[in-house]
């Protein structure tokens, strides 16, 4: 008989006679167990805020700035975009990262968002472009605790990275609603969006919540493009108004916001556009509706088909816009 083949055998009887050791599962990594895992095709599960009424009392909230960025989800290896598509940044930037789940906004100063989008669209980064971008974090997803002691350690943590990529989103106590109301005054001044209030003592949640409120002197909201409406007088022979949907499904035209060129070649049919609003009226729909711009991504809420039936033409005028797409 074979040597080699007995004393194989009797290894292996041996060897399978001794306790192993279990293998470790995702219970003993508690804060990576919490995390979606992000793909194209499962967007990161993400906290996400709710619009604030103006007399909001910021009492038992931490305050910051609203960032007029690209929302980008880094799971400590890889950038993603809220629809969970990557975001393909450069190497030198994405190792200066902490190696830690975060939630934050790509920004690259106010009034910047048009050269920021460009940058972040490129399927080759270039490197002159995200010199000027910086990782704005706001928030450490699965971490445990309230969110003053996540603002806390995401303090910390940019402190500890010294990269002038990488800042944590300073996080503030007002003490009324007047000094709210300075401050969002100051923001919106120097060129930004406005505040986010976050409670000091939420646990972190996802998908959106009231323990998240963005506070603006204008809302904005998404609508899907229909058609694009012929102009009349100084938009003649292109287009005057783009018809929309809610993803309510009211239908309305707007026609104001857009330059020369975006009138000339307007966004199509089927893409999603972002527009700005004072409130609404009786009938749900938008007061002064105005073109901000189209959107990167599009929303699987936006996109899905209206349950109810087209309103009629008198319903589905925004204030403030005519159905030329002109200012009454």
């Amino acid at each position: 008989m074979n040597t080699h083949l007995c004393t194989r055998r009797r290894w292996l009887a041996a060897f399978s006679l001794l306790p192993l050791a279990p293998l470790p599962t995702f219970a003993t990594f508690p804060t990576l167990a919490m995390l979606p895992t992000p793909s194209a095709a499962r967007p990161p599960a993400l906290l996400l805020a709710v619009d604030a009424p103006q007399d909001i009392d910021p009492a038992g909230h931490l305050v910051s700035e609203k960032y007029d960025g690209v929302r980008a989800f880094w799971d400590g290896q890889r950038l993603l975009t809220r629809g969970g598509n990557l975001i393909a940044a450069p190497v030198w930037f994405l190792r200066r990262l902490p190696a830690v789940p975060l939630d934050g906004e790509l920004w690259a100063g106010r009034g910047r968002f048009e050269a920021l989008s460009g940058a972040v669209r490129r399927h080759q980064p270039r490197d002159a472009e995200w010199s000027h971008i910086t990782y704005m974090a706001f928030e450490m997803p699965g971490a445990g605790g309230p969110f003053s002691q996540r603002a806390e350690r995401l303090a910390l943590l940019g402190q500890d990275t010294d990269w002038p990529g990488f800042q944590a989103v300073e996080q503030r106590r007002v003490a009324s609603r007047a000094e709210l109301q300075r401050w969002l005054q100051e923001v919106v001044t120097a060129g930004g969006e406005g505040l986010m209030l976050h409670r000091a003592d939420a646990a972190y949640v996802v998908g959106r919540s009231p323990v998240l409120q963005k506070l603006k002197p204008v809302h904005d909201a998404d609508a899907l493009v229909l058609a694009a409406v012929p102009g009349r007088g100084r938009h003649a022979g292109r287009m005057g108004a783009l018809r929309v949907r809610t993803p309510e499904g009211r239908q309305f035209l707007l026609g104001t916001g857009f330059s020369d060129a975006e009138r000339d070649a307007p966004p199509a049919p089927g893409s999603v556009v972002t527009y700005r609003h004072r409130g609404h009226t009786e009938a749900g729909l938008p007061r002064f509706a105005s073109f901000l711009r189209v959107r990167l991504e599009v929303s699987s809420s936006v996109t899905a088909p209206a349950s109810s039936p087209a309103p009629s033409r008198d319903q589905s005028r925004s204030d403030g816009v005519s159905q030329a797409g002109s200012t009454p």
